[in-house]
């Protein structure tokens, strides 16, 4: 009786290889087709023909818009950042000591800023900052951010915290540790990734919102997005494109300075 024959799986790992090379470029390359219209010598968006310039590189250091919006959208970034993440980690510790049913339904409430839309938050908080002062402010722009940053730091901790055992703190307590010094010698640093985690990801939504800064900005604050939509809007500037093209190569570079340090503690 002949035997049977069973396919080999030996193509299996190129195949796979080939597919993912595929799926990458196809996401990749329009994006970066702004790096050739980042160095055209005109004034308008086109891809270089005869020569190349850095004079739209050069525009991002030397026009005042440009490194107004830049540290602008830094300054609130930072802000909300920390305001974010002390208040989720807070919050996070808090229902994560509460219990498992409770800790879920307040979660849950936390999820509001993501659900909700961003043009409802836009007009919501138009009416009430305009009630109170806040317009056109650096506080209101960086409470706004804040608050939707907030979730990602709560679901983040709340993450790592649900494979920290509660009777390490415990242990610490019962061995003299005050409650500060249990938190910060025994939870803390067991948390320290969810906590970078969700930092990251505030800073990232503060960093690209742009629905709210437009409704509640004016002239005293202008963030890097709301800079890049008024130029898309009056005249599309070529320095957009020089700027998404050092985003991208900042993007890159802290991907690879992971990947190194990542691998480097494997090794």
């Amino acid at each position: 009786m002949a035997a049977l024959s069973v396919p080999s799986t030996r193509n299996a790992p190129s195949l796979n290889r080939i597919v993912a090379w595929l799926a990458a470029s196809f996401l990749l390359l329009p994006i970066l087709v702004i790096i050739p219209i980042s160095l055209t010598p005109e004034r308008y968006l086109s891809l270089p023909t005869s020569s190349i310039s850095f004079r739209h590189y050069n525009s991002l250091v030397t026009d005042g818009r440009w490194t107004k919006s830049i540290v602008d959208s830094l300054a609130v970034g930072i802000g909300a950042t920390v305001l974010a993440t002390v208040l989720g980690v807070a919050f996070a510790v808090g229902a994560w000591r509460l219990g498992a049913p409770l800790a879920k339904r307040l979660r849950l409430l936390l999820l509001a800023p993501i659900i909700v839309p961003p043009i409802v938050h836009a007009v919501a908080f138009y009416r009430a900052w305009a009630t109170l002062g806040l317009l056109d402010t650096y506080l209101g722009l960086i409470l706004i951010h804040a608050m939707k940053g907030l979730p990602f730091v709560v679901l983040t901790v709340a993450g790592t915290l649900a494979n920290v055992d509660p009777r390490l703190e415990q242990a610490a307590r019962s061995l003299g540790a005050n409650p500060r010094q249990a938190m910060g010698w025994v939870v803390l640093p067991q948390i320290k990734a969810g906590i970078v985690a969700g930092a990251a990801f505030a800073f990232i939504t503060s960093w690209d919102e742009t629905i709210v800064a437009l409704f509640v900005t004016s002239r005293a604050v202008t963030t890097l997005p709301r800079r890049i939509w008024e130029g898309l809007a009056d005249n599309i500037d070529p320095a957009i494109a020089a700027l998404g093209t050092v985003m991208i190569v900042l993007t890159f570079a802290a991907v690879a300075i992971s990947t190194l340090r990542s691998t480097s503690a494997k090794a």
